[in-house]
């Protein structure tokens, strides 16, 4: 199922990082292409800039109205087939607190209520879009979930980031069993430590540091290699029900 030819795609968190590069590397393939993030984002101006071929449409990807009326946007453009799901977003919880305080319940379910129920929300709205297709060799649409390596190797302070990004790994090859009567295709990525604005809160040592802990090469992950990654699984059939580290070889240290 070829990019340029084969129908739409919407990107979420498509205003900025992972997504923003992948929106970018969708128009420069032909794709019309529409940017869900939030209404504060740039994604006005991302789409203003991208030319023709980029929308957006504003939604928390929680909000079952605002994701359909982005979907609506996108299948007004020609039939959805390609979704990439970025938003997300971090925060430090712990189990105890320093000062022995139990940790913060409202802010880990926020969290993971973002990661992991927003990721569900869009997948299952997309989907539903994507059954509706006619096939087109033998496919009706392909899903590109984000997930973690701390879903496997969670730092300190990482709990509800890591646990949601466990459950996106967990339900990926289950959602690529049960949409696979539908000819519709899911996989996930996996970032390791990836030049975003998600790091830009830290210091430019604390930077160096994360990329000088990547095996080879030592760097931070760009987002243009995101980018090229999930276009590269939207092109391939036959990947399916797969969680990719994109990472160097990198494997977290506990801080």
């Amino acid at each position: 199922m070829k990019l340029s030819s084969s129908g739409s795609a919407l990107v979420t968190g498509g205003a900025s990082g992972l997504g923003l590069a992948t929106v970018t590397k969708l128009v420069d393939r032909g794709v019309p292409t529409t940017i869900v993030d939030l209404p504060t984002s740039a994604g006005a101006e991302v789409a203003e800039k991208l030319g023709d071929l980029a929308t957006f449409s504003p939604a928390d990807v929680r909000d079952q109205e605002a994701v359909d009326r982005a979907l609506d946007v996108a299948t007004g453009r020609a039939p959805l087939r390609h979704l990439v799901h970025c938003a997300g977003r971090g925060g430090t919880v712990r189990v105890v607190n320093r000062d022995g305080t139990p940790g913060d319940f409202d802010a880990y379910r926020e969290i993971v209520d973002i990661n992991l129920n927003g990721t569900y929300n869009v997948l299952r709205l997309a989907a539903a879009r994507m059954a509706a297709n006619e096939p087109h060799d033998g496919q009706r649409g392909a899903c590109v979930l984000t997930a973690s390596v701390a879903a496997w190797e969670g730092q300190v302070g990482q709990l509800p980031y890591a646990s949601a990004k466990a459950g996106v790994v967990g339900l990926t090859v289950v959602a690529a069993r049960d949409l696979a009567r539908s000819l519709i295709r899911v996989c996930s990525i996996a970032p390791g430590v990836f030049d975003t604005p998600i790091l830009s809160r830290h210091g430019d040592e604390v930077i160096a540091k994360l990329g000088a802990q990547v095996p080879h090469p030592s760097r931070l992950g760009r987002p243009e290699e995101f980018a090229a990654t999930a276009l590269h699984i939207l092109d391939c059939d036959y990947l399916n029900g797969e969680t990719i580290r994109l990472d160097g070889g990198i494997r977290m240290a506990p801080r």
